[in-house]
């Protein structure tokens, strides 16, 4: 068994609670689906935000809604790089998983451009 990491990021509406809920979720359930992640294989979780979201700690959705209770998660605020994509979720799930896992990284909605 091995770790990896799968990287994931979405924009948000606005800097309030319910859109920082549904961005998370969104994003977290993308990632589980294209990658086939059980919660048992979760190892730890980084959440970061950019400057102007400051709203709600993302990992409390994992954790009550996704039920991920066992896992270590944290949140961070992202480097301010000027001209950087603003209102930005960025998520690292580290899994443990088998040594020929590719993971799939997402990235959703203006998040896309980070990967252009």
């Amino acid at each position: 068994m091995i770790t990896k990491g799968i990287r994931g990021a979405i924009t948000v509406e606005q800097n309030t609670e319910e859109a920082i809920k549904t961005a998370t979720l969104e994003l977290l359930n993308e990632m589980i689906t294209q990658n086939s992640i059980s919660k048992r294989s979760i190892s730890h979780v980084f959440f970061t935000l950019t400057e102007d979201l400051n709203a709600a700690f993302p990992a409390k959705f994992a954790r009550e809604e996704l039920k991920w209770t066992d896992a270590a998660m944290i949140c961070f605020h992202e480097l301010n790089v000027p001209g950087s994509l603003q209102m930005c979720l960025r998520v690292l799930i580290v899994v443990n998983c088998i040594e020929g896992f590719v993971p799939k990284f997402v990235y959703m909605k203006g998040a896309k451009d980070l990967r252009n």
